[in-house]
């Protein structure tokens, strides 16, 4: 348990929270994790029972590292000092090696992020041999094989540290340059990378994509650098702040969910640099509600520890890659701390989020996403129809996610053809104002062609699936229900209780629902806040919805000449 100052409710209405606030958490964090260090200080070998794929020692190093990144945001030189003593034991041969695609390779670069963070404080007052030893045990992070994702941007960041202190200079250069290079195939515009080949869409973009690039730009003091990936995350932050609802929660979608509080770092990256659209007190505000969402939540164990998991521990959120210390990864979300304290992101008055100024539904054109916001619950929903995984992740192929329910391994927010919920080989058909469209494959020879329309919490989904043979069932799937809020799925006006097609059982067949995701308990009915009509047309289907409050909206599912029978169908707004 974590004890913080009171709140301060004159300049953080909304969360309470100050510096103070923070810097007590970080000191509170980096306490509880000190009985779990090695007697030499290298390793730290946090409880929960679990090994990573990559072994109990490569865990103990992540402890080190994951924590180190969490006492340079903190610049505590008596916390820093203990670190020290492990740097002097760690390179020497305790640390495992930096080999291809291991996971040391991923601590190195939270390992020199940190040292040039704190130069004058740690880097510089080390012993020479010291100093050899480290170096010589990063510079294996310039030639290891990355993973072809945000892997990537540590050679990158290793080599921007290496390359300062006069370290293999001409090697760290190549490893910036390489993998620099590298992350553009993978720019997709409007502030979003995809995380590595395809369409991986989720939080990486902000705490790796855009963390490790900014911030190599910014120390290394490279102007051109740093104004080219500083307006990619300036725009990437006019969608972030979205991406919270009221009580602070950040969306449930994407992996390494385990991160939690990591969400905020583009948020301070952006006042760190100057890059930033948000007004200071906005961005403290969203900051400060993420951490208070976790903290209150129960984010922390009875020892102050993070363990695997969301707010408590859940191991239905762990992958394979996660040891004990993963969760430290959140110390990516105390970036904000080396703002100092008269810095207006600290001084200012908080500011109402987006989620609650009013209700909104927000186009992202370059994943295909459409956010969905409810003032009077604060609830933020994200209806995904542009990112996958290769297989069927609950992380990734979900039709939508949301600040208040969990993506869990049943199958939510989904169509299954035949029992199958497979949803690769996503294709965008665009996205509006109050509307968002995709087709994807289940499997060989059958496609879903998805339209949603959303006003405020209420949404109209139609499925249209082709290529599957007569007398196939078909699930259609809405909102699992989440702590104080209830989920609905209703059939479309004329339609049945099984959300029974609207066409024969021979040809394509589109099946038509209402759905709501709602906090509100005064909610009213939602057949009388939007009726839908369903005509064929041209060979097609004309989906006509309604809105109580609002003009028509009319699509159109239209086949499409060239494509083979199985996928050819689209969906345009009339």
């Amino acid at each position: 348990m974590i004890r913080l100052p009171a709140d301060d409710r004159a300049s953080s209405p909304y969360t309470g929270y100050t510096r103070a606030h923070w810097e007590a958490a970080a000191d509170a964090l980096l306490a509880a994790v000190e009985p779990y260090a090695t007697p030499d200080r290298a390793l730290y070998h946090l409880p929960g029972g679990r090994v990573s794929r990559s072994g109990r020692l490569s865990d103990g190093l992540e402890g080190y590292a994951r924590t180190l990144l969490l006492a340079a945001f903190r610049r505590d030189e008596t916390v820093l000092g203990r670190y020290a003593e492990g740097l002097a034991a760690g390179p020497g041969g305790v640390w495992p090696r930096i080999t291809d695609r291991g996971q040391p390779l991923v601590e190195a670069a939270s390992v020199a992020l940190a040292l040039r963070l704190t130069r004058p404080l740690l880097w510089d007052r080390l012993d020479d041999a010291v100093r050899g030893r480290t170096a010589a045990w990063l510079a294996d992070a310039l030639t290891a094989r990355p993973w072809p994702c945000n892997w990537e941007l540590f050679p990158v960041t290793v080599g921007g540290f290496l390359a300062e202190t006069g370290h293999r200079e001409e090697a760290a250069r190549e490893a910036i340059d390489r993998g620099l290079e590298r992350i553009e195939d993978w720019y997709v515009g409007d502030g979003w990378y995809t995380d590595g080949d395809g369409r991986k869409f989720d939080y990486y973009n902000g705490w790796a994509m855009h963390l490790y690039t900014v911030l190599h730009a910014w120390l290394s003091d490279d102007g051109e650098l740093l104004a080219r990936y500083g307006r990619r995350l300036s725009r990437h932050l006019a969608d972030h702040a979205r991406f919270y609802g009221g009580d602070g929660a950040p969306l449930r979608q994407g992996r390494s969910l385990t991160y939690r509080f990591a969400t905020t770092a583009p948020l301070w990256l952006g006042a760190l640099t100057g890059h930033t659209p948000l007004p200071a007190g906005e961005t403290r505000r969203l900051a400060s509600g993420a951490l208070r969402y976790f903290l209150d939540g129960g984010a922390v164990d009875e020892r102050g520890l993070l363990p695997l998991g969301w707010l408590g521990s859940d191991p239905s959120l762990v992958q394979d890659y996660s040891g004990p210390a993963s969760p430290y990864w959140a110390s990516k979300g105390f970036l904000g701390l080396l703002l100092p304290p008269g810095h207006e992101v600290w001084t200012a008055r908080e500011e109402q989020a987006p989620a609650g100024r009013a209700d909104a539904v927000h186009p992202l054109p370059a994943p295909n996403w459409l956010l969905q916001s409810t003032r009077s619950d604060g609830v933020v929903r994200l209806h995904n129809h542009g990112s996958e995984d290769v297989r069927w992740d609950p992380y990734y192929t979900r039709l939508a996610y949301s600040t208040a329910t969990a993506p869990l391994p049943a199958y939510d927010n989904s169509v299954l053809v035949g029992g199958d919920p497979g949803r690769t080989e996503i294709e965008p058909l665009g996205t509006g104002e109050g509307w968002i469209a995709s087709r994807h494959t289940v499997r060989a020879g059958i496609t879903v062609t998805s339209l949603v329309a959303v006003r405020g919490a209420v949404e109209v989904r139609a499925h249209l699936v082709a290529g599957a043979a007569p007398g196939t069932p078909v699930r259609v799937t809405g909102w699992p229900a989440g702590e104080g809020v209830r989920a609905e799925l209703l059939p479309a006006a004329g339609l049945s209780a099984e959300l029974a097609g609207v066409t024969g059982p021979d040809g394509p067949t589109l099946f038509v629902a209402l759905a709501r995701l709602t906090g509100d308990p005064d909610a009213p009915p939602l057949a009388e806040l939007v009726s839908v009509a369903v005509r064929e047309a041209d060979g097609g289907h004309e989906v006509r919805v309604s809105w109580a409050a609002g003009p028509d909206a009319v699509f159109r599912f239209t086949a499409t000449a060239g494509r083979s029978a199985g996928s050819s169908w689209s969906v345009v707004p009339r």
